[in-house]
């Protein structure tokens, strides 16, 4: 067992240090491991307990259940409480659950809702990992006096001179760095993310070996209080005063269809829009201040600039002056760029063309080196 857990861990090792860059015996190190109740986060608590440190898990509880959202496969949900519960009892490791609903409806669902009114896409992972799970779980952890706080996300941590920076996993199709560049210097310190070099199905073989109950469980897939992904029922239920029917017009400004809601399409769009023409229609922009929807042909989504705001820089500047890599989308491709600078915002230009780009998705920073793609921080795209 202890040999196919030693493999998962990234961490730039000497002879002195732990298997997660301290200088400490295990036995004397705590470690406070945030447990979703999935595989990654439980097989992660196990690695950890079989490597000899003491350990605390920690499950959040952010939203109040309903029956629609016990059905869905999402995080942080009533079965996911009780799973972790269950997971810390075979680890034999203290388990606490923190009740955060309230943090988590002002910080997440109530931003989440607020840009998509404004005619955003979006992104509240990031806000959650950003809030309630780094910002809020990081002071927890301090007031355990625990020595690191450990995640089950899919990204690669190796700490040098005692500083931590962050790489795209090894297994690009689980990759999670996006959803954490407004991690702080401070936080990703603290932080360690054993699963990095991992692949998914590695991490479930060392569950099933440890005999954990949720080896087999299936991945999350909706965002928590989004039951099924339909996000208009939420805003909805928060706003339902949101649904103002509008114009839907085309590039030249003529008015070719009606809609029910700015809330109910995204930039890049293609269905739903249900108007005729010989050629596919595209959501060009949003007007939120006019409640209007622009559509036009895919050409039209083509983008090289694009302009952020509220940055966050985790590396020196000097790294941002030379060409880098950036990522516009959680599932798109790292795309060639130059970056202009400018205090708390900044101006990116593009190699290439990139299609679809909306406000409110998170535009993310990288440059390789010999360790893979660092995550050199990012900004929020405001146009």
């Amino acid at each position: 067992m202890y040999l196919i857990i030693e493999i998962s861990i990234n961490i730039s090792m000497s002879n002195k240090k732990n298997s997660i860059g301290l200088n400490k015996d295990p036995k004397d190190t705590t470690v406070v491991v945030a447990m979703s109740g999935g595989v990654d986060s439980s097989t992660v608590a196990g690695i950890m307990k079989e490597q000899g440190y003491n350990v605390i898990g920690i499950t959040l509880k952010l939203y109040d259940d309903t029956k629609e959202v016990s059905k869905s496969r999402q995080c942080c949900a009533g079965q996911d409480i009780l799973d972790a519960k269950r997971v810390a009892d075979i680890l034999d490791i203290e388990h606490k659950i923190l009740y955060f609903q309230n943090k988590f409806k002002s910080g997440v669902i109530d931003s989440f809702v607020g840009s998509y009114l404004k005619g955003e896409t979006p992104i509240p992972c990031i806000q959650c990992n950003q809030t309630v799970k780094f910002k809020d779980l990081f002071e927890v952890s301090k007031n355990l006096n625990a020595d690191a706080l450990i995640t089950g996300h899919y990204v690669k941590s190796i700490t040098k001179n005692n500083e931590t920076n962050m790489y795209k996993a090894v297994d690009e199709n689980r990759d999670q760095s996006y959803f954490l560049f407004n991690t702080s210097r401070e936080q990703l310190n603290y932080l360690r993310f054993p699963l990095g070099s991992m692949l998914k199905n590695e991490t479930r073989e060392i569950a099933r070996k440890l005999g954990l109950n949720v080896a087999d469980k299936p991945d999350s897939q909706d965002i928590c209080f989004v039951p099924n992904g339909d996000y208009s029922s939420v805003i909805k239920k928060f706003k339902p005063e949101s649904f103002n029917k509008g114009n839907i017009k085309n590039i030249n400004g003529k008015v070719v269809g009606v809609h029910d809601g700015i809330i109910n399409f995204t930039i890049g769009q293609r269905r739903g829009i249900k108007i005729s023409n010989k050629d596919p229609l595209y959501v060009i922009k949003i007007n939120a201040e006019k409640n209007e929807i622009i559509v036009g042909p895919k050409k039209y989504l083509a983008q090289k600039k694009i302009k952020l705001k509220n940055l966050n820089i985790l590396c020196k500047l000097d790294e941002l002056k030379e060409e880098i890599l950036v990522k516009v989308r959680s599932t798109g491709k790292l795309l060639k760029a130059n970056i202009n600078l400018n205090k708390n915002l900044a101006d990116i230009e593009l190699m290439e063309n990139e299609y679809g780009i909306s406000p409110g998705q998170a535009c993310v920073f990288y440059k390789k080196d010999d360790n893979g793609s660092k995550l050199l921080g990012g900004g929020w795209i405001t146009n």
